[in-house]
Formats: structure tokens, sequence, C-alpha cells
């Protein structure tokens, strides 16, 4: 047999359930699942194939998984930095994407987001925005995997100057995307509780259900939804979609900081999932998820970045040292969140959150190559014990050389294949010309 793609001479890390690591591994594509995982003697040839990848020594691993993102809002990146989440929201952001979110914009600032993950090793992402079509069509140019919801709101939006046909809208999305592209599912992505009415909510989760949809939403992020959940409907956010019906298998929540024992418990009981997005949590000082808790419930947890407004940048291996070390100073306590949890979580982990674990986020025969090789012939690389640890801790994006997403080589030797970057940079600046001059 002549494989399309054989990648030989690294370690492979293949986040099965085991964990298993594979030296001196071999790996084989045919097309775009993964055929062949085993270890290889340098006395044995290589299999036949199309296009032979020496690793050189380095770590292949599953693609990353960003389980939270609004790709177009690498637009805003450093546009209101270092104010209160409301005061960023409701006086910057939303202003900003009132005034500068058109189909053009959202275009190019996707094309950018998607090069950034690219080259930093994210081979899929969870995505909810407005004019979700124009997001769907450059995540599809770019040739990564994606789950992309278009956003639903209960005021004029981008895309929506009338909110009551938000959900039309949402559901022309779903029914475009459904079977226009293998590397595209298309979800329902209502932005939060306080933004959305009930009757919204309902409906959105509804319209998702009919389809068997991930249904997308923020929840319990700032101490002031809670309290403004308590004073309105007399109970917590998460009681609140609770009390509406919206908490089952394929509602993933998002953020999830400010949630208690009894929320928890409801979370786990309808096995919703979380996204777990450390940094914005931070920068936005929205506070610290209880995530140890969160993962003794037995919750599905993800990864996830949130956009480049609220945390400036796209990197999976900063959220992974940031998750790994957080909780550590938070319980005081080295041994929480060991770097194999956090691999899991960037990696299989946030796979399961967006249903696409079957397909992605481990390593295993059958199962589509989406694949990762990281560089270790540097300084900050030598030596390796553990290759978890290594990629949490002193990993960096850079270290990504190449990039697969179904069996295409996407990036080569830290060069994408698939994207011009130095015209959708050209293109984005142009478009921050504008934002700067508005503002």
């Amino acid at each position: 047999m002549t494989y399309d793609l054989v990648i030989h001479n690294g370690t492979i890390v293949t986040v099965n359930r085991h964990f298993d690591i594979i030296p001196d591994g071999l790996l084989c594509v045919k097309g775009g699942k993964l055929e062949r995982l085993e270890t290889i003697s340098t006395s044995q040839s290589l299999p036949a194939a199309t296009e032979m990848i020496d690793a050189r020594g380095g770590l292949i691993m599953p693609g990353l998984i960003n389980s939270h993102t609004h790709l177009p809002m690498t637009l805003f990146r450093g546009l209101a930095d270092d104010l209160p989440l409301d005061n960023w929201l409701n006086d910057h952001i939303f202003p900003a994407e009132s005034a500068y979110i058109r189909p053009h914009s959202v275009h190019w600032g996707t094309l950018l987001a998607c090069a950034e993950m690219l080259l930093s090793g994210t081979t899929t992402c969870c995505d909810g925005y407005f004019l979700e079509d124009q997001v769907a069509e450059a995540v599809n140019t770019s040739g990564m995997r994606a789950v992309l919801a278009q956003g639903v709101v209960d005021f004029p939006a981008p895309g929506v100057p009338d909110p009551k046909h938000n959900l039309e809208i949402t559901r022309a999305f779903v029914f475009r995307w459904q079977q226009a592209s293998a590397l595209i599912t298309p979800s329902v992505f209502c932005h939060s509780a306080y933004t959305c009415s009930g009757e919204t909510l309902q409906k959105a989760k509804v319209l998702s259900a009919d389809a068997g949809l991930r249904f997308q939403i923020h929840a319990a992020e700032t101490q002031v939804e809670v309290r403004q959940m308590r004073q309105e409907y007399n109970t917590t956010p998460i009681g609140y979609l609770d009390r509406l019906g919206i908490l089952d298998e394929n509602t993933l929540l998002v953020h999830c900081v400010w949630i208690d024992e009894a929320d928890i418990d409801r979370i786990a009981k309808h096995k919703a999932c979380i996204s777990h997005n450390p940094e914005s949590n931070a920068k936005l000082a929205a506070g610290i998820a209880p995530v140890p808790q969160i993962l003794k419930a037995g919750i599905a947890l993800g990864l996830g970045t949130d956009g480049c407004a609220s945390n400036n940048n796209l990197d999976l291996f900063h959220e992974m040292d940031m998750a790994a070390k957080i909780h550590k100073a938070e319980t005081y306590d080295p041994t929480t969140m060991d770097a194999t949890t956090v691999v899991e979580m960037a990696t299989i982990g946030s796979a399961r959150v967006i249903g696409l674990d079957d397909q992605i986020g481990s390593l295993e025969k059958s199962k589509q190559a989406d694949v990762i090789i990281i560089e270790n012939r540097s300084p900050h690389l030598t030596p390796m014990y553990h290759p978890a640890s290594h990629i949490v801790y002193a990993a960096k994006s850079t270290d990504v050389r190449d990039v697969i997403v179904a069996g295409r080589v996407l990036v080569r030797n830290r060069q994408i294949l698939s994207l011009d970057v130095e015209q959708i940079m050209s293109k984005v600046n142009e478009v921050a010309d504008q934002i700067q001059r508005g503002c």
C-alpha cells in the first residue's frame, strides 16, 4: 500500500485513553485518516508514501482544539485593554462591532485568526459570532476544522439589524453549512442569558436540538451577571438555564467562573459541557473558575482562548500554561491540574465538549489525521523527560513546525501553505486604521 502521508522519526503523544507515548514513532495517513501508529526501528524500511515528513526527533501529537473563540475579534486586539468586563463590553466592544463589523472586515479578521491558530498548532476551533457565513467561508479557505455558530442577541447586531429575525438568520446559516464542507460543523450561539430573553433562549435551543447541534452560551462569567440573575429570577445563571430546559449533553457553557456546588451538580446531572478560558477570565478580572471541582464532578471540560479583544491572542500553549499554574496557585496544591490533564483538556477534552471526540482530539487508528509536530531542537526544550510536561510548561507556539488537518499539510516548516499571511495582515491593518480614526 502507498499511503498519502507518512510521518516518522518522532515521539508520538497519542492522548488516547491511556495517554500512550510511542517512541521512534511511525504515523501513516490514508484518505485523511490515521491508518498506522507504531514504533519503527532504524533497521526497518519506511512504507511507501506520496508525501513523507521527518519529524527529526520532535513530538508528534494531536492538533490543539480551541473550544471557544470569536474569530473576527482579531480586529479589536488591544483596542480596549485593562477595563472591567461590563465597561469593556458595553462601552467599547459592542459599539465597535456596530460600527466596523461588516462582511469585508469579518472575512479578513477571520483569516488572520486562522493564520494565527494554524501557526500555533491549533487545528480546530469552536466559534460564535455575527456574520458567521463570512466566518465559515474564511475558515473553509484556511483548511482548518471548525464548529461555527451564528450569534444571537436580542438587540440589533451586525448582519441582523432587526433582532426579530435573529433565529431565522441562524436557521438559514445552519441549513447552508450542514452539508457544505466536511470540515465545518454548524452550531447555535446565544451570547448570554442577559442579552437574550428566556423565549429567545428556548427557541434557539429547540433549533439546535432539532438539528442535533451544539448550543453555545456564555454563562456565569462575572459576579455582576450572577447578581442580575438573582435579582431578576431568584436563581443563579446555571439555575436559570436549567429552569428554561437549556441544559443537556449538547449544551456548551462558556466560562462558568461563578458557579457553586449546586450549579456543578446541575451541569453534571444534565451532562452539559464547559469551556474553560483562564487567560480571558484573568485579564478581565472575572475570576478563577472552580476547575478542580468541575473535573471531580466528571463534567466534560475543554480549553478555549476567547476572542482576541479579551485575551489578545489565540495561543493555546499560553492557555495550557496558565490553566496548569493558576489553579495550583489558587489551591496551594502543586499536584492540581497536572500536565497530562491539561494536555487532555486542550485536545480530547475540547474535542469532547464540541462534539467531535469520535473524530479528533487523539491520535488513534481511523480517526481524522489532525496532527502537529513540535520541533524540540532548542535549548528551552532540552532535555526532555516527559512529553506532557514539555508541552505544557516549556514548549512555545513558535516551536510548532508542521500542521496537518485531515491529512492535508497546512503548515510546513513554520510556513502556511493555504493562506497569504502578508496580504491578510495588510487588509486587517487597513480596517484597523479606520477603527483608530473612529476612536
